[in-house]
C-alpha cells in the first residue's frame, strides 16, 4: 500500500461514526504522522537536571587514584568518591561497552553509550541558577536574570510545524516564546496530572446542542471582516479551536498512567511508576513516561522535563543526595531511550522512534571540583551535557583540563581538543547543531556561533 493510499485508508477509517473521539488514538496520531512532509521527522526531547549537577560523579570523572586528597592542592580537583554516603555504590567509575568512563553515578545511561554523546569541558559563564538554566533554554545569556529570545523547543516546534495538537509541551521547565507563532508556546504543566485535566473537558459542561451553537456563533464572528484583519483576534480563535480539539478526542487517557489497565501496567513497569498515589505522578518516572507518549500518540514533536531537582547540594548532603538524584533522572532518560528504541516508527522503514528523536540532558552548570568545608561542593562555572538518539553520534567530546577541570578549547567539527584555534563549547553551539539536524537555516535565534557539528552525524 502506498504512503498516500495508507493516508486515505486511516482518514476514512476516521470518518466512521462522524466524531474526533470515537478515532482511535494511536490511529489519529499516525495518521498526522503520514500527514507530515516526506523528509525523514524529527522529533526532539529536553530532560533538566535541576540544581546543577556534579560532573564528577557521572559525566566528566577523576580516577581518584591519581586525583588524591593529597594532590588536590595542586590539581584543585578532588573526585571525593569514598567520602559518598551510599551503602549501594561503593564509588567506582564506570567502563561502559564502547571504553567510555563515567563517575560511580551514571547508573542506567551507561548501557545506551552507542547512542550516547557527552559533551565535556563547556563553560556556562556563570553560576547564577535562573541564568544558568535560561542560557541553556534559550541559547542567550540573559538580561540579569531576564530570558533574551525563544526556547530552542520554541525554536524547533515552529520549525517542526504546527500539525501536532501540542508542538512544544513542557513539563516543570520554563518557556519562552519571543516573535513564534502562539502555537509554538510551550504548553508548560508542573506534572502529569496536570496534564490529564488539560485535556479533559471541565465541569459542568454545556448541553451539546448549546456547545455547538456557541461554537458557530464564535466561528462566525471570527470570520467577518473585522475579526479577519485582527491578528489578537486570530491567535484566539486558533487558542478556541487548538483547546477544542485537545479537549474532545480523549488524550486524557493516554496520561491516566494509574488506570488498572493492561497497558499502563506494563508502561508502570518499564518506568518503575507506583499504582497508586498522587505523588507517583509527579516524579521523573512519570514526567519521562509522558514524554514518550506525547510523542508517540502524534501529540508533540518537541517535550521538556525535568529528570531531576534538588541538585543543589552546598552542604554535607552532596555525599547522600548529589549521586543518587543524578542516578534516579539518567535511569528515567534510559528508560525513555529504551522505550522510544522498542517502538517502530510510522515512516514504514523499520526505524525506532528513537532513531527520530534526539534527546538532550543537561543542567544550568556543574559543581566545584573541590569540596567546600561544609562537606558540599559549590558552583562551577564548567559544566557538560548529553545528547542521545536521534542522529548523535556517539562518544565524548572536548575536555576539562586536570587542573581546577576549567573548559578546553575544541574544534566544534571533530570534537577533538584544540587549544590553538578552537572554540570553547558553550550551550549555543549544542542548541545550533539541534536547529541544523531540524533543518533551521541560518542563524534566525541570534545565537551567532557555529554548530557543534561533531555531536551529529554527517547527512
Amino acid at each position: 500500500m502506498t504512503h498516500s493510499a495508507r493516508r486515505r485508508f486511516l482518514k476514512s477509517l476516521a470518518c466512521l461514526g462522524g466524531a474526533a473521539a470515537t478515532t482511535p488514538l494511536w490511529m489519529s496520531g499516525l495518521a498526522r504522522a503520514l500527514d507530515a512532509p516526506a523528509k525523514t521527522p524529527r522529533y526532539f526531547v529536553f530532560a533538566y537536571f535541576s540544581g546543577a549537577w556534579d560532573v564528577l560523579l557521572s559525566l566528566d570523572p577523576r580516577d581518584p587514584n591519581v586525583f588524591t586528597n593529597a594532590a588536590s592542592a595542586t590539581t584543585r580537583i578532588q573526585p571525593g568518591y569514598e567520602q559518598l554516603d551510599d551503602v549501594t555504590n561503593d564509588g567506582s567509575l564506570v567502563v561502559a561497552k564502547n571504553g567510555a568512563v563515567f563517575g560511580p553515578y551514571i547508573g542506567r545511561l551507561a548501557s545506551h553509550s552507542d547512542k550516547l554523546c557527552v559533551v565535556r569541558g563547556m563553560s556556562m559563564d556563570t553560576l547564577t541558577h535562573e541564568v544558568g538554566r535560561r542560557r541553556f533554554l534559550t541559547g542567550r545569556p540573559p538580561s540579569g536574570l531576564l530570558a533574551r529570545g525563544s526556547s530552542a523547543a520554541t525554536w524547533l516546534a515552529a520549525q517542526l510545524g504546527q500539525s501536532e495538537v501540542v508542538p512544544n509541551l513542557a513539563i516543570r521547565v520554563e518557556s519562552y516564546n519571543v516573535d513564534q507563532p502562539n502555537w509554538a508556546s510551550g504548553l508548560e504543566v508542573a506534572r502529569v496530572p496536570d496534564l490529564v485535566r488539560a485535556f479533559r473537558k471541565a465541569e459542568p459542561a454545556l448541553d451539546p446542542t448549546v456547545d455547538a451553537l456557541i461554537d458557530g456563533l464564535l466561528a462566525e464572528r471570527a470570520a467577518c471582516a473585522n475579526a479577519a484583519g485582527s491578528p489578537l483576534w486570530q491567535a484566539g480563535e486558533s487558542a478556541r479551536i487548538k483547546a477544542a480539539e485537545m479537549t474532545s478526542a480523549g488524550y486524557d487517557a493516554l496520561f491516566d498512567f494509574q488506570a488498572k489497565t493492561e497497558s499502563m501496567a506494563a508502561l508502570r513497569q518499564h518506568y518503575g511508576i507506583a499504582a497508586t498515589g498522587a505523588t507517583a505522578l509527579e516524579t521523573p518516572e512519570a514526567q519521562a513516561a509522558a514524554a514518550a507518549t506525547a510523542l508517540t500518540a502524534g501529540l508533540s514533536r518537541v517535550v521538556s522535563f525535568q529528570a531531576a531537582g534538588g541538585l543543589d547540594t552546598h552542604f554535607d548532603d552532596w555525599a547522600t543526595d548529589q549521586g543518587p538524584t543524578q542516578q534516579r533522572g539518567f535511569a528515567a532518560v534510559a528508560a525513555l531511550a529504551e522505550d522510544l528504541a522498542s517502538r517502530e516508527h510510522p515512516s514504514g522503514d523499520g526505524s525506532s522512534w528513537l532513531d527520530h528523536t534526539t534527546i538532550v540532558g543537561f543542567s544550568e552548570f556543574s559543581r566545584t571540583p573541590l569540596l567546600n568545608t561544609r562537606g558540599g561542593r559549590d558552583h562551577h562555572l564548567g559544566n557538560s551535557c548529553f545528547l542521545l538518539g536521534g542522529r548523535v553520534r556517539p562518544g565524548i567530546i572536548g575536555a576539562s583540563t586536570d587542573v581546577g577541570m576549567l573548559p578546553r578549547p575544541i574544534d566544534l567539527g571533530t570534537g577533538a581538543v584544540n587549544e590553538a584555534g578552537g572554540e570553547i563549547p558553550k550551550p549555543e553551539h549544542v542548541l545550533m547543531g539541534l536547529f541544523r539536524e531540524a533543518g533551521v537555516e541560518g542563524d534566525p535565534a541570534d545565537l551567532r556561533v557555529e554548530p557543534l557539528a561533531a555531536a551529529f552525524k554527517a547527512a
